[in-house]
């Protein structure tokens, strides 16, 4: 007798992931759970839904008025990570009020009305969290939720997407002190699950879709029994942040320090 075939979203070596049409415009003071509602009526426990940092910020009244958006990536920078001139004008990569390293301090002025621009949510993970109650509240399912934005990375071309908020999800899978398949022990491996959920629901999402929600089926070993810690965590700690300035930065410091100490 052969077993019966394991069901697709109790395998963990299956993924799906599929983006619902027909979601709306979101508009500020609008309960998210109730917008997706009706794309989501197939919800499962174990699964992962990701919803892109624009719908949040336009829910939670995050747009500003701007003629341009420099001033509004002043406002929300704490810190200058390096700047570049080009054909287009100035890059600036930022960290931002949230802990975030990233360009223009995740200041968006696409998809929004013009002289206006979309800030990130205050606290991504409140958002997540709350989404996450409310989704278990309508639809009597725990899942996990993830905020994801757009980002890019030191020393690769092209964007993807990252968690910037996360609830009841394990954003992080440490598997130092397990052993490889030649039994030689991990010591560094600590895979960011939750960056990896963000970039694979972007696949389907896309950026011009209109399709601003993802759903992952058969995360379930990832989903948590409470909200977790949060997507706070994947912020690489300032104290082990060994590129903390960009490369023409660091050097101009460090030629100014030099010559300072030359002369004192």
């Amino acid at each position: 007798m052969t077993a019966a075939p394991t069901p697709h979203d109790a395998d963990p070596s299956q993924l799906r992931i599929w983006a619902p049409a027909g979601i709306g415009e979101v508009h500020v003071g609008d309960d998210l759970a109730d917008v997706l509602a009706p794309v989501l009526a197939d919800l499962r426990d174990g699964d992962v839904l990701v919803v892109t940092s624009k719908i949040v910020s336009k829910a939670e009244g995050r747009m500003i008025a701007a003629q341009d958006r420099e001033q509004a990536i002043t406002d929300e920078t704490v810190r200058v990570v390096a700047t570049r001139e080009h054909p287009g004008g100035l890059l600036r990569i930022v960290e931002n009020r949230l802990g975030l390293v990233m360009a223009a301090a995740g200041v968006d002025a696409s998809n929004t009305p013009e002289g206006t621009v979309l800030l990130l949510p205050l606290d991504p993970d409140d958002s997540a969290r709350r989404l996450r109650a409310a989704v278990r509240e309508r639809h009597g399912v725990s899942v996990g939720v993830v905020v994801s934005d757009t980002s890019g990375r030191a020393w690769r071309n092209g964007l993807t997407d990252i968690a910037i908020g996360a609830a009841g999800l394990a954003v992080l899978d440490d598997l130092r002190g397990g052993t490889d398949s030649h039994g030689r022990e991990l010591t560094v491996t600590v895979t960011a699950v939750a960056d990896e959920v963000a970039a694979a629901a972007e696949l389907v999402k896309g950026k011009a879709a209109g399709r601003p929600v993802a759903v992952l089926r058969g995360l379930a070993q990832h989903v948590l029994p409470d909200d977790g810690p949060g997507a706070r965590v994947l912020v690489r700690d300032p104290a082990q942040d060994m590129f903390r300035e960009g490369s023409a930065e660091a050097y101009a410091r460090g030629w100014a320090e030099g010559r300072a100490a030359a002369t004192g």
